[in-house]
């Protein structure tokens, strides 16, 4: 592997965040029995994609410099 990302683009590292935050809610004894975490893995990288896209834009309409 060559190719280097940011660890925020990992796959594998918000499958983590979701395990742990679904034991972390078992713990706490929220029910999680018909949860598919893979869907839930990829939800979560859908709104931080979403969340992402909006903060870009707002911060390029408030920026108040040029891109050089």
């Amino acid at each position: 592997m060559e190719n280097i990302k940011p660890w925020y683009l990992s796959r594998t590292i918000w499958a983590s965040v979701v395990t742990v935050g679904s034991a972390a809610a078992s713990i706490f004894g929220i029910p999680l029995g018909g949860l598919d975490n893979a869907a839930l893995t990829d939800s979560v990288l859908q709104a931080i994609t979403a969340i992402s896209g909006v903060i870009a834009i707002f911060g390029r309409m408030s920026a108040v410099s040029r891109i050089g």
